[in-house]
């Protein structure tokens, strides 16, 4: 071969670069010997060969050579491949013997590569087959296969490979169980059941951080394995919360299937999945070892005599993911202070000490856990390691599980029609579970009876569980051969089937009284029911995460069912009296030091300070209120007594009555900061009392919850609103005589919430919908109901999913709301386009005092734009472009526009893109402006040498500074301190520089007290005691210079004494 050819070889066997070395090679063949010139390569770096590559004679036999190293370093089992090479006649067993005398696997491998090549490409061939079919015996190599895009020869394909490693058929043994538990949504009866794929749809994920901040949105389930808002990288849980039935179990089964079909990115090995109500299953007495926990739990290893697959575990636990489902369910009466901690894996303990070990790293390090609890549930930052909060389906999801239900266009349209027309019911949709059950019943309905649509009126919650309970009795009622009957009567339906419904009632109330989620065989037959009755739908069996030895346990279908039947059993039972219908509200009441405290391991054990079954205890008041509504009396009528059902409606009316007018005077008032008037923080227990007044469908209790907010602002921010919450908030709101502001940032409404509460816009001063996944759609909505009612004072909509037609109609509502004064649209989606249409609106506004426009990306041309809005404004105070994407050219024309403007007191300009080619118009616009009192720059690459002689000596007015994050020089930092010289009224300037070598900054001549801030910065020359000191002990107080009176000195972030040093000799004369 001669060096011209190597350059066309490279390119087939796809090698970037590489060296080589001459050498002759002696080739002798049948037909003759002949003396050649070879080069071999040194050293590469090379790219995937490509499939065909891999295709052609003698690939294999380099493909080994130039992997080698990666081979010999992943390859952990060798006698796999040392069975498959024997038992397919490549090797001997005299081969075997002399492989197996090396004491090392690497050296194991190493004699292995060298046999398989010796032997021939067909052999290295089925070696590489026997990694790639050996999933689990060789998981580490598939990021490789994935690199050289693996396509095995046709004849290799078809030599078998047995997986002989026990670890590897454990695994295997695994996928398979979880496939088959995983395949199937739980559906009316096993007869129905759906497979996941047919019904699955994602979730919006929003990831949080530490402080529960939203950080985006996952796009998809393999993110959530992934690194993205990771914020403890020392912790090993994944956390996982939401609402009731919003989709955290189906996450988890999803999670499962795709690890069982190998579909999930992950070099997890083993996949364990617990429910977490299985703890509280468990007899006080029992106590259970780690290796049973696991394998009892899941499945047994085959075969294992050796133990190895619990010795690989506890070897290898980063290769071990468990899910933990539903933490919020456990049971924890005892305290654990005194309960030693379970290290050994051997040990045996009470089961749920066992899972707070895992949880906090104790047992098994290394391995990860995935843990989901309903919103509210609290645990330590320090045990998690990523948190996510599931959201529900957004409109766009709705859509498409809408098509997953219904494949046929025909019933997809009628469907989609009937939800258009009823935002409500879209709202109740949003939640997956609630979704399904509605979308079912409409299918199972419309199949029985002609004609079948969904309520065009406000449907409740309780509607929804009634259309899921008839869905269910009539099951059993149905006559079998009949056609599809033209009428549909509901009460006809549950008098068939009210021996049963009341059996499920009571068996449910049984458990919600005593905090129960499992029920045994004895429990549900002392209940009058049979193993004929369990084929309607209500219970499924739930032995798979039984602590029973076995014996048979069910549950019911959702916890929110086991509630809404707990409510029935108080309507229906006579021997309940009115008062005892109460008992789970009193488990509710508002208490100002509610805090829900986990587990021992995720802090120190105390006792809870709310029981953890408070959500299903709401659900059941909920569902109580809703069954006692007038417009199900007629439903009710005949199923209990009237005279019954009329005490235990005015009992019930009358304590919420009581209760609201009881919460709503306790709730703390403070002067509101938006408007003028008293702010009351509404706590989320308000919420389900909103829910529970909407239920009733009482407009007597709705007008008296009206009138007794006396709060002129509401605040019910962070409650976990839903956009079917909206419907209830309306339902109250829209009965108030007197104007309301009312502040619901960062909750979930989307655009369905906003459409609920078009009623209410009439009197609401302040719309803060901040952080709710609003659209265009919703600005649509505010921008015909505020311009009709001209009352709104505040718009609060940042961080939303706003765009440039969006941005037009909040123009729109400045131009016309006469009393509009606040406006915030900060990170959204606004361009220079709708930049424009906003400051020309802000032009003409007359009110408007603050604007927020942070995160968007208007540009030069917005800029443009909003610095014709400043010139001669006569009420603007407050402005933040920050982080616009605005260059020198756009800080020119702002520049300009602050020469005309005596408005202006605050303006943010941090995170831009000008330089010190607007330095100088700035410096003049300064000079000239004797209004602003705050200024914030940041990462703007300006260089204070330019400016700030004339920037300090002649602003009289700024008494704030910010610069921080910029390129300041020591030049720049001399000169700063002489314009400080003139300087009478500058109270304060914050700026960063870059440089190592600052000294000589001496405020000279300046009477009044300064505070000079130096924010993320490595300074040097450190020689001032007092500096030294703060450097120290005390960078957040400050300190002041014993030199210069009057001067006040505070370093952010200081770093050791070491490293730090301050100019301060020639400043400060030390």
């Amino acid at each position: 071969m001669n060096m011209s050819d190597l350059e066309s070889l490279d390119r087939q066997e796809n090698v970037k670069m590489g060296t080589y070395s001459p050498m002759e090679v002696y080739v002798s063949t049948s037909n003759q010997d002949f003396n050649c010139r070879t080069y071999i390569m040194n050293s590469c770096v090379y790219a995937p060969p490509s499939p065909q590559y891999l295709q052609k004679e003698g690939s294999h036999l380099k493909l080994l050579t130039s992997h080698r190293e990666l081979l010999v370093e992943q390859v952990k089992n060798t006698q796999c491949i040392l069975d498959n090479l024997q038992m397919n006649g490549f090797i001997c067993t005299e081969d075997i013997e002399i492989i197996q005398r090396s004491t090392t696997k690497t050296d194991q491998v190493r004699k292995i590569l060298e046999l398989v090549q010796s032997k021939g490409d067909e052999c290295s061939a089925y070696f590489t087959h026997i990694l790639h079919e050996a999933y689990d015996a060789y998981i580490d190599l598939r990021p490789w296969f994935d690199d050289i895009q693996y396509t095995p020869l046709d004849t290799i394909s078809a030599i078998p490979v047995i997986n002989t490693d026990p670890i590897s058929k454990y695994c295997e043994k695994l996928r398979c169980e979880l496939g088959r538990d995983t395949q199937f949504i739980t559906s009316y009866s096993k007869s129905e059941e759906t497979p996941l794929e047919n019904l699955y749809m994602d979730t919006q994920m929003e990831i949080l951080n530490d402080r529960g901040e939203s950080l985006g949105y996952l796009q998809s389930l393999d993110e959530l394995l992934g690194d993205q808002g990771v914020f403890n990288q020392q912790a090993e849980t994944i956390f996982i919360t939401g609402d009731a039935g919003v989709g955290k179990s189906v996450v988890l089964q999803k999670l499962q299937n795709l690890w069982s079909r190998r579909e999930l990115k992950t070099r997890a090995k083993f996949f364990f999945k617990f429910r977490c109500r299985m703890f509280s299953a468990f007899k006080e007495t029992d106590e259970i070892s780690l290796k049973d926990l696991i394998f009892k739990h899941n499945c047994y290893p085959d075969g294992d005599l050796d133990n190895e697959v619990f010795t690989y575990i506890l070897r290898f636990p980063e290769t071990v993911l468990f899910t933990f489902d539903g933490y919020d369910e456990i049971q924890m009466d005892s305290d654990l202070d005194n309960v030693p901690e379970v290290v050994s894996p051997e040990e045996k303990t009470r089961p749920l000490l066992l899972l707070m070990n895992l949880l906090c790293g104790k047992l098994l390090k290394g391995s990860r856990k995935i843990l989901s609890a309903r919103s509210g549930t609290e645990i330590q930052s320090r045990v998690i390691r990523k948190k996510v909060c599931l959201k529900g389906f957004s409109p766009e999801h709705l859509k498409r599980y809408t098509a997953l239900h219904f494949p046929e266009m025909e019933h997809r349209t009628l469907v989609t029609d009937q939800l258009d027309a009823n935002p409500h019911l879209c709202g109740l949709c949003s939640i997956p579970l609630f979704s399904w059950i509605i979308l079912k019943s409409f299918k199972h309905l419309h199949s029985v009876y002609d004609n079948f649509e969904l309520p065009d009126s406000c449907i409740t919650l309780t509607n929804v569980f009634l259309l899921l309970s008839e869905v269910f009795l009539g099951h059993s009622t149905a006559r079998p051969g009949l056609l599809r009957r033209s009428t549909r009567c509901p009460t006809e339906t549950f008098k068939a089937g009210e021996q049963k419904l009341s059996a499920f009632a009571r068996l449910a109330l049984q458990g919600i009284e005593r905090g129960g989620l499992v029920f045994s065989m004895e429990e549900v037959k002392s209940c009058e029911l049979d193993d004929e009755d369990l084929h309607f739908g209500f219970l499924r069996p739930a032995s798979h995460y039984d602590a029973c030895e076995g014996s048979a346990t069910f549950e019911f279908l959702h916890e929110t069912l086991q509630a809404f039947l707990a409510a029935f059993s108080l309507v229906l039972d006579s021997k309940i009296s009115p008062e005892s219908i109460l008992r789970f509200f009193s488990k509710c009441e508002y208490k100002k030091s509610s805090h829900l405290s986990c587990l021992s391991c995720l802090g120190k054990s105390r006792p809870r300070d709310k029981d953890p079954f408070q959500t299903n205890f709401q659900f059941t008041n909920l569902f109580l209120c809703g069954l006692l509504s007038k417009p199900n009396a007629a439903l009710l009528e005949h199923l209990v007594p009237p005279v019954s059902l009329k005490q235990k409606r005015k009992t019930l009316k009358s304590y919420l009555s009581n209760s609201v007018r009881t919460h709503l005077k306790g709730l703390p008032r403070y002067p509101s900061t938006d408007i003028d008037g008293d702010k009351v923080h509404a706590m989320p227990n308000f919420l389900w009392m909103l829910r529970c007044i909407f239920e009733t469908n009482s407009e007597d209790v709705a007008k008296m919850t009206a009138n007794s907010i006396s709060a002129d602002y509401i605040k019910i921010a962070f409650c976990n609103i839903y956009s079917a919450d909206c419907s209830a908030l309306n339902f109250v709101l829209h009965h108030r005589r007197k104007h309301l502001g009312v502040d619901m940032d960062n909750n979930n409404i989307n655009d369905y919430g906003v459409k609920q509460l078009r009623p209410s816009f009439s009197k609401m001063t302040v719309v803060r919908f901040c952080v709710n996944q609003l659209t265009d759609s919703s600005i649509e909505v505010l921008a015909e109901e505020l311009t009709r009612h001209k009352v709104v004072k505040v718009l609060g909509l940042y961080k939303n999913h706003i765009t440039d037609v969006g941005a037009k109609l909040v123009a729109k509502i400045i131009e016309e709301c006469p009393h509009l004064s606040t406006v915030k649209l900060g990170c959204n989606n606004i361009t220079s386009v709708g930049g424009k249409y906003l400051a020309s609106a802000i032009r003409k506004s007359k009110s408007i005092f603050d604007v927020g426009m942070w995160g968007n990306t208007i540009g030069d041309e917005g800029a443009d734009a909003f610095a014709e809005a400043l010139k001669n404004h006569p009420s603007l105070t407050n402005l933040s472009l920050s982080a616009n994407g605005i260059t020198s050219l756009g800080g020119r024309s702002l520049a300009e526009a602050l020469k005309q403007n005596t408005s202006l007191h605050i303006f943010w300009l941090i995170q831009n893109k000008i330089s010190d080619d607007a330095a100088s118009d700035m410096a003049d616009a300064f000079k000239s402006n004797s209004a602003l009192t705050h200024l914030m720059y940041g990462r703007l690459s300006l260089i204070i040498s330019v400016i700030s002689l004339k920037l300090f000596s002649h602003m009289f007015h700024i008494c704030s500074m910010w610069l921080m994050e910029n390129e300041f020089t020591i030049h720049g930092a001399k000169q700063l301190s002489e314009g400080l010289t003139n300087n009478t009224t500058l109270k304060e300037v914050k700026y960063c520089y870059k440089t190592r070598d600052v000294q000589d900054i001496r405020p000279s001549g300046n009477r009044e007290r300064k505070r000079l801030q130096w924010k993320h910065n490595r300074v040097s020359v450190l020689k001032d005691r007092a500096l030294l000191s703060m450097a120290q002990g005390r960078p957040e107080s400050g300190v002041t210079c014993p030199s210069y009176p009057g001067v006040f000195l505070r370093v952010h972030q200081a770093l050791p004494l070491k490293n730090i040093r301050m100019a301060a000799t020639s400043a400060l004369g030390i």
